[in-house]
């Protein structure tokens, strides 16, 4: 099947080929016909930072009417940007553009965050002229010695497709395959733009077909067959009177990425069966749905949830990814003979595979195929999935307060922006509001990656038209990315930033080195960050707060003002070092279990 694929994607190159040849028509430069490909693809902003080798690129997108340049601190701010700028603006992608060299290796981390996360991004590259590669020029930002191909090589790594626009006869071709195969694999592509190549003229002909993902149809006779046993085993689970849950839905990261919301949505209202959801796929569906139990996080799940997935005697898995944080250090104890997968490529159905199968196409089809065991399965109740506030007398924000707390707080289409640390720990715990969204790195987590993602996401957010976004991150991992508040300052972004003062890395403190100073940091004056940051002296762009008791934070919580989110706000979260949310306090006992 991926041999298929592969034919399939060349016959659509070949075409871009032939549709970008000169056959009258328009003649447009190769900078605009790109900007006008990224403006179909529902792009509305692109990040970076300039460089003499992008400088005349930049100029067309200054000048264009759709799309928004967000000049970022760092590229590698700006990689993190874009990748959560391409979460929250789901069915589009994020777009960096930075120059050759020095900045397109500082954004390459966040490139490989958002190729192990498949999250979709192009990154151009604005490169030398095609002469003077070619001749070798000693150029600035080479390392000396001619290679000009050796950036390129170290991109190869991290994106699903490159392409270097070297001739105006192949531009347009080049351009349209590397988008096609960027919402193909939902991965990042690499792209170079020699300085050139910036204003050559090509066709706009080819402009008038809209890109679409390469996806090769379901076997129809496969797909019959596989519907047919996962039938059997529903009919089965469901008719089996041993006290336990039939069928649940286990719904995880790549249906996110994959697009699958709706569909995943469908199977399971007019199933009936229970839903939870894996960590990465927290907020796939939405957490206030009576049908939904929670997350399921392998020995470290709360136990009610753990006993009724674990349990049941079949599972529709969709979309999962099993890495060691999402599985509670590989703790998942689902037979294979329980379980049926959905892919974006490939189904399994208990030992079986079945590629090519995809879940896109399958799903819907599947809800029609168990839609009659909607009345047997709604007579199995699903625990409330609520947040449940501690009562104590304890004065001080403790984590096991704090989480269930603030999902009190929180309101429908909220954008939660949440570090890789206490917060994301904290936050898998507790449910979400309707139609909100999370935002976490849970399988590259890259420490500091929360804020330029919390930029990102509050662009896309306020273009959706959805809720306040929150960010939520520790004082040592904030230091890391710092600087893209002042983005967010000058672009008059309105997000609420929960910095948790704990005095360095308390997740780092957990695993190992509790009392090390490697996991100190020195403390900053958190509460004047956003003036220096380019607040005036008058304060009127930012509002910044400092709570060190639970009554401090309730009365702020409940104050109109704040909850407006009508500008930019800090919130300094004063929290014991050494405390840690529930699920991180189990992970670090698994983990040195481990190491012992």
């Amino acid at each position: 099947m991926s041999d298929i694929t592969s034919l399939q994607a060349e016959v659509k190159r070949l075409q871009s080929e032939l549709n970008t040849l000169d056959v009258g028509g328009e003649k447009i430069t190769v900078s605009e016909y790109l900007l006008k490909r990224l403006e179909q693809l529902g792009v509305k902003h692109m990040f970076g930072v300039p460089g003499d080798f992008n400088l005349a690129f930049l100029d067309y997108v200054e000048d264009s009417p759709a799309i928004n340049w967000v000049g970022n601190c760092n590229e590698l701010n700006a990689a993190y940007a874009a990748d959560g700028y391409a979460r929250v603006n789901e069915h589009s992608i994020g777009v960096i553009t930075t120059t050759f060299g020095v900045g397109e290796l500082s954004a390459i981390n966040g490139i490989a965050g958002a190729f192990s996360e498949m999250v979709p991004i192009l990154h151009i590259a604005g490169v030398p002229s095609t002469d003077q590669q070619l001749h070798k020029t000693l150029l600035h930002h080479t390392l000396g010695d001619g290679r000009f191909d050796a950036y390129r090589k170290a991109s190869d790594q991290f994106t699903i497709a490159q392409a270097d626009i070297t001739s105006a006869a192949t531009a347009g071709a080049q351009i349209d395959y590397l988008l096609t195969e960027l919402i193909t694999h939902v991965r990042p592509v690499y792209l170079t733009l020699p300085t050139n190549m910036v204003a050559v003229k090509i066709s706009s002909a080819s402009l008038s077909i809209p890109l679409t993902p390469t996806v090769v149809p379901n076997d129809p006779e496969t797909e019959k067959f596989v519907l047919e046993e996962i039938a059997k085993l529903a009919k089965v689970a469901e008719e089996s009177d041993d006290g336990k849950d039939g069928v649940v839905i286990l719904v995880d990261a790549c249906a996110i990425r994959h697009g699958v919301r709706d569909e995943v949505k469908e199977l399971a209202e007019k199933t009936g069966f229970p839903v939870y959801a894996a960590p990465m796929g927290k907020t796939a569906i939405d957490e206030d749905w009576e049908r939904y139990g929670g997350i399921y996080l392998g020995s470290l799940t709360a136990p009610a949830i753990k006993e009724r997935i674990e349990n049941a005697r079949l599972i529709i898995s969709v979309g999962s990814l099993k890495s060691d944080f999402n599985t509670g250090n590989f703790t998942y104890r689902i037979p294979t003979r329980n379980t049926v997968e959905l892919h974006s490529g490939h189904t399994t159905v208990q030992y079986a595979s079945f590629p090519g199968i995809g879940m896109k196409e399958l799903l819907p089809k599947l809800s029609e195929v168990l839609a009659t065991h909607r009345a047997s399965a709604l007579k199995i109740s699903v625990p409330h999935y609520r947040a449940v506030v501690p009562q104590d007398n304890e004065k001080s924000i403790m984590q096991d307060w704090f989480w269930p707390r603030m999902a009190q707080w929180f309101k429908p289409k909220d954008v939660i922006v949440s570090e890789t640390g206490t917060s994301n720990f904290g936050l898998l715990d507790v449910p979400l509001p309707a139609q909100s969204i999370f935002v976490s790195q849970i399988l590259w987590g890259s420490i500091g990656w929360a804020t330029g993602s919390a930029l990102g996401a509050a662009i896309a957010a306020q273009d959706r038209g959805l809720g306040r976004t929150m960010l939520f991150i520790g004082d040592g991992s904030v230091q890391l990315s710092a600087q893209e508040i002042a983005t967010m300052v000058k672009l008059g972004l309105k997000p609420i930033l929960f910095i948790l003062n704990n005095e360095g890395y308390t997740i780092e403190r957990c695993i190992h080195g509790k009392r090390r100073k490697y996991n100190d940091i020195q403390n900053w004056n958190w509460p004047e960050l956003l003036k220096f940051f380019g607040d005036d002296a008058k304060g009127e762009k930012s509002r910044s707060y400092t709570v060190r008791t639970k009554e401090e934070l309730e009365a702020l919580l409940a104050d109109a003002t704040f909850v407006s989110a009508d500008k930019i706000q800090l919130v300094e979260v004063i929290m014991d070092k050494y405390d840690a949310p529930r699920a991180l306090r189990y992970v670090c006992f698994e983990y040195n279990a481990g190491l012992r």
